[in-house]
């Protein structure tokens, strides 16, 4: 198949997860929400689901908003928890009142790595999610940050990580994540001028995974290339294609489910073998 063949195959998928990180929900100078910006995603989300589609939003930024509103820069565990439970209530309030204004509901769920590890609160998870699919509500997903301890391995790390997680609980077959970068490159483009676009990945194999880089572009977020790399591996080894695509103008997601060429896309090829409670007990 050619990647037109690949990318025109997207317009058939059913159900879709969308993950968007902090760097696209603040405005970088002043750390506030970027609500022009929040409320195009939701439309772009509610616009997905009126064509019958289940949608999925995995959104991180509660840290961050907590941050905002205690007006406090959090080294130690507790207050990042403490930023994290206040910045989670006030990051949901504004997610309710849009995607109300679309006139469609939407649920919290929040994660921890030991529901996934945990085969009963997996199985909870699961049926939680097919259960709000079932009534038509759109689930904002993020981990459980003010219980999960960042310096053990309790953790999923990032929410490109999370959000693979999640396609695999609700049987997804997209997931996008929205990045600030266009794609996968050879290397940073940031640092080197001479790195490769790289649309479309068939085979996710070790040479695809050393282009990843750890670090993040922006002092916002917490994941990079190598995690959502991390999150291909899980998501393309589940059947579930991937796209990785600049989240700056959130209008892309239409365009990538429309079949044009933006991001890159990693082909989902489904591996039998592949057991996600014995990967993600394995990964920090």
């Amino acid at each position: 198949m050619t990647e037109q063949d690949y990318r025109g195959l997207l317009k058939n998928k059913n159900r879709i997860v969308v993950k968007i990180g902090s760097s696209s929900l603040h405005h970088m100078e002043t750390g506030e929400l970027n609500l022009t910006k929040m409320e195009k995603l939701i439309r772009e989300l509610c616009e997905l689901k009126n064509q019958g589609k289940d949608v999925i939003l995995v959104s991180s930024g509660a840290i961050a908003v907590g941050k905002k509103v205690l007006k406090v820069s959090p080294d130690e565990t507790p207050m990042k928890q403490a930023c994290a439970a206040i910045g989670q209530a006030r990051l949901m309030m504004v997610y309710e009142k849009l995607f109300a204004e679309y006139n469609h509901i939407t649920a919290q769920v929040l994660l921890t790595k030991q529901t996934i590890v945990n085969p009963d609160s997996r199985r909870n998870a699961e049926n939680t999610f097919k259960e709000l699919m079932n009534l038509s509500v759109i689930p904002v997903v993020n981990e459980n940050d003010t219980v999960a301890v960042h310096e053990v391995e309790d953790t999923f790390g990032d929410n490109d990580f999370l959000s693979s997680i999640v396609s695999v609980l609700t049987g997804a077959d997209l997931l996008i994540l929205l990045s600030d970068i266009d794609g996968l490159y050879t290397d940073d483009p940031r640092n080197n001028s001479d790195a490769k676009f790289i649309s479309l990945v068939e085979d996710l194999d070790e040479s695809y995974m050393l282009m990843g880089k750890s670090t993040t572009g922006s002092g916002v977020g917490t994941g990079g290339m190598s995690a959502k790399l991390h999150a291909a591996t899980v998501a393309v080894n589940a059947g579930c294609d991937m796209v990785i695509a600049n989240g700056e103008d959130v209008s892309v997601i239409h365009k990538i489910i429309d079949g044009e060429n933006y991001g890159t896309l990693f082909v989902g090829k489904r591996d039998e073998r592949f057991n996600i409670a014995g990967y993600v007990g394995m990964t920090r």
